[in-house]
This record gives structure tokens, sequence and C-alpha cells, in this order.
């Protein structure tokens, strides 16, 4: 959860490959999910270090819906296994999604609550000490800059600001991964820049683990891993800037569009 005080810099992340000498925040093998004749992923393998702003990419059908909601936990996976900060969501589902924050495409908060009845309903359901909640929402509302409508119900929130209400919200059982499912769909492009730049904080000051799912490849130029998904299968893993040499394009989104058709089955 994010402080008022400015706290130390986390060291430099870790490589997106498998590295023994670390526990990798969020780990995938061999994941796969198919509905009736559909496979929706085929043996999807990745690890995710603490420190990584990492960007999923991939086309309508690529896979990017049943990745996330394998995550969360909504289903379960017909192969394969999926670890959060060193726990096997199958095996330990509770303490594995205990460290997992979401922010989901569609709003989840309830327009007829204030910020901070939409808050504190959520550390409730966390098990939060009444003490421990009040701290870190009044923490979390001033990183934000949200201190001034806490009072306000939500459904006279910009979307911006509910944007950044659900990212507090998501932060107060201090997760150690959080997923950005198609987080600035909808948004006006100051809202949008403001909610990438509180998630880039994130990973440079709290050292979180974020992965950010996005149709928009330009708004994730600078992340630290790229991943894209096609046709159920992950084809690539590498920083942006590798795939901008690949292809030889001018910028992520031509990159990325001709990845795309180089690589259809």
């Amino acid at each position: 959860m994010p402080h008022t005080s400015t706290p130390s810099s986390p060291p430099a992340p870790p490589s997106p490959t498998a590295d023994a000498t670390h526990t990798a925040a969020l780990r995938v093998h061999q994941l796969g999910k198919s509905y009736g004749r559909t496979r929706a992923l085929d043996g999807v393998n990745f690890a995710l270090y603490p420190g990584q702003w990492v960007a999923l990419l991939g086309e309508n059908g690529a896979g990017k819906s049943t990745l996330i909601q394998l995550l969360c936990g909504l289903f379960t996976p017909d192969e394969g296994q999926i670890e959060v900060a060193g726990l096997d969501l199958s095996a330990q589902p509770c303490a594995a999604l205990a460290r997992l924050g979401v922010v989901f495409q569609q709003s989840t908060l309830d327009l007829d609550l204030t910020v901070l009845g939409n808050l504190h309903y959520h550390a409730g359901l966390h098990g939060l000490a009444p003490a421990v909640a009040r701290q870190r929402i009044a923490d979390g509302l001033a990183w934000a800059g949200l201190t001034g409508v806490a009072q306000a119900p939500a459904r006279t929130l910009s979307g911006g600001n509910r944007r950044k209400v659900e990212l507090v919200r998501s932060l107060l059982h201090a997760p150690q991964v959080l997923l950005m499912d198609e987080a600035t769909v909808g948004l006006d492009p100051a809202s949008r820049q403001q909610l990438l730049e509180l998630v880039q904080r994130l990973v440079k000051e709290q050292g979180l683990c974020v992965l950010w799912t996005t149709h928009w490849a330009q708004e994730v130029a600078q992340a630290d891993v790229l991943l894209v998904l096609q046709q159920s299968r992950l084809m690539f893993a590498a920083p942006p800037a590798e795939l901008l040499t690949q292809t030889g394009a001018a910028d992520l989104e031509q990159a990325f569009l001709q990845f795309s058709r180089q690589n259809r089955r």
C-alpha cells in the first residue's frame, strides 16, 4: 500500500526470465484452457518478478481475458500451474489470492456508496482491523490525490477518479502482484496518463509487480517486459525494444501489428 512518505527505491528488477535466486511474484507454467473445441490458452509459460511493470498485448480472441480470469481464480485451468508469490493457486487459493490485487476493465464500485464507504467495505472483506483500514485508506487517498472527494458518492466522480479509487482499493490488503485489466478503457488522455504515472510509481517506489493488459501498444512502450499472446499461445516475452528491433517498425503499435501478421497460423 502506498504511504504518504516517500519509501526508499527498490533494487533494479531481475531479468524477466526464470532466476533461481529470486522468488517470482507471478509464475505460470504450461497453462492451458479450452472451451469446448476452442483452445483459449495453450502451454503458456512466464515468470514475473517484483519491481517489474509487465505489459500484455494481444488481438481480440488471443486469450488475454481467459488468462486474467484464470489468474484471478474466477476459472480453473485445464492444465498447468499458477503461483502467486510462491503459492500454488489451486492448492492454496485463499493465501495466493490474498497476495493479488485487481482493477478490472468494468467498474466494480458501488455507485451509491461514498468513496470511503467503498474502501471500508473492501477492507472489511479482507479482514483488516479498523485502525489499520483507516490508516491505509487515508494514506491511499492522499497518495492518489483523492482526499478531497473521500465523502463524495462514487457516482459523482469522473471516470479517472473512479479508476483511482479502484486502484487504491486494490492495494488496501498490500498485495505483491497487481493486475490492471484494460483499466484505461474509456478514460480521456489526461486521466490515462495520471493512472499510468501512479502505477509506474508503485513499481519503482514500492517494488510491486504489475501486469497491465491493454489494446493500445503505445501506452506500454516503457514497460519492463512485453508479453504478446496470439491465438492462445505466448509468442513474445522480452522488453518492448526487442520487438521494435525484430520488426524494424518505427513505433510499438506498428511493431505489434506487424508481428501479429507475421505469426498468424
